[in-house]
């Protein structure tokens, strides 16, 4: 059953238009991966689906309308977002910069604060260190952690692997699959990594210059020329 439907879906910078007509589902309890190179319009679909932009067509999540409605509500509905780069509260704690995400799911702090420290050990000994001294790898970690505070349905992950060591990535994938193995959350990650993607997700959508150009099973792209071609240099 699809979680979040998207149909014929545009999007605006003032007049400058971002995405044409993007059509897909993503169907709960999966994770699906937007790869594409930079500016093919994967952080403006998550920004899309968060109501920070200008849209037209249909955003649904489990059928009911995002569209026009403001990034708060939308989250109260049960995304939570994790947005490129983290953009947190530099000088606040690690802590409170997850308390913040938790304020729409008060009744859940403490079993959430509990499951982001399980799946973020490092996090523990820094609570009380502020974000901006962090590493860039810690960051990412806390902005995962403040967008699951928000006890969401789905959750978006923007480029989360920008900037980061080979190790810290493998980190956050891991940290990730066990998040949707062991609670069947829904995950959308947007990706330039397209093995970091394909690593995680079941299914894969192909973005260039706002529009999707290929979609499809992991397994099955793969072995697309198509793909080999554009992002593996063969």
């Amino acid at each position: 059953m699809a979680l979040l439907e998207i149909n014929n879906l545009e999007a605006f910078y003032g007049m400058a238009q971002s995405l044409h007509g993007i059509s897909l589902n993503i169907e709960e309890g999966s994770i699906v991966g937007i790869i594409g190179s930079n500016g093919a319009g994967k952080s403006t679909l998550m920004d899309s689906i968060m109501g920070l932009v200008n849209t037209k067509g249909s955003i649904k999540l489990e059928g009911e309308e995002l569209t026009g409605k403001k990034s708060a509500d939308v989250v109260k509905l049960g995304v939570g977002y994790a947005p490129e780069r983290a953009h947190l509260f530099p000088y606040m704690s690690v802590y409170d910069n997850l308390l913040v995400g938790g304020i729409t799911a008060k009744e859940d702090i403490d079993k959430n604060l509990s499951m982001v420290l399980d799946l973020f050990p490092n996090l523990i000994d820094r609570k009380n260190q502020e974000t901006g001294t962090q590493s860039g790898g810690e960051r990412q970690m806390v902005s995962v952690g403040r967008a699951l505070m928000t006890s969401p349905r789905l959750l978006l992950v923007d480029e989360p692997t920008i900037g980061l060591s080979p190790k810290v990535c493998l980190d956050i994938a891991r940290a990730l699959r066990k998040l949707n193995e062991e609670t069947g959350l829904t995950i959308l990650i947007t990706e330039q990594n397209v093995n970091f993607a394909m690593s995680l997700a079941s299914h894969i959508h192909v973005f260039e210059t706002g529009e999707l150009r290929l979609s499809g099973p992991t397994d099955e792209l793969r072995s697309n020329p198509e793909l080999a071609k554009a992002y593996f240099g063969h």
